[in-house]
């Protein structure tokens, strides 16, 4: 899809709170309330905005702890991966998981408490998952950048 600068500007103020009326976005961008209702419009129903959400503060619900589990699947077969990304689909401690090239399998994001429970996350969660041949974590010091915003 093709964006105009109105498209992208409109795309950067949603990104940064998608909360603004139609009223102050037209003000914003110059166009009037119709004309930014049909853009927004427009960008839903071709798929570029799929959601509305609420970006929660990890601090507040007292989910600070933040990992990064590499893992290492047994086999590469289609069954194993399968029931892999079913499985750990199911975790919510899981905030990401990717499918990587490289050392390891797969990436995840994990989000919890602390380190015990992380811990207990590994031994009664990750670990018991079938098909798992090793696991590699790293644990965040401080989080230098984080947005949800793509530039376009």
């Amino acid at each position: 899809m093709v964006f105009d600068d109105i498209d992208k500007r409109l795309l950067f103020y949603l990104q940064e709170d998608s909360k603004q009326t139609n009223k102050e976005l037209s003000n914003k961008l110059n166009l009037s309330v119709t004309a930014v209702y049909e853009r927004i419009k427009k960008l839903e129903k071709s798929g570029v905005i799929e959601n509305y959400v609420v970006l929660v503060n990890k601090e507040k619900v007292e989910k600070s702890f933040v990992a990064f589990c590499h893992i290492k699947l047994i086999q590469h077969s289609q069954e194993f991966v399968v029931k892999f990304e079913k499985e750990v689909t199911n975790l919510n401690e899981v905030l990401e998981c990717f499918h990587i090239s490289g050392d390891y399998d797969y990436l995840l994001k994990v989000l919890v408490k602390d380190m015990a429970a992380f811990r207990e996350f590994m031994v009664k969660k990750l670990t018991t998952i079938n098909h798992i041949g090793s696991t590699h974590s790293m644990f965040v010091i401080n989080e230098v950048k984080h947005t949800t915003a793509i530039n376009i």
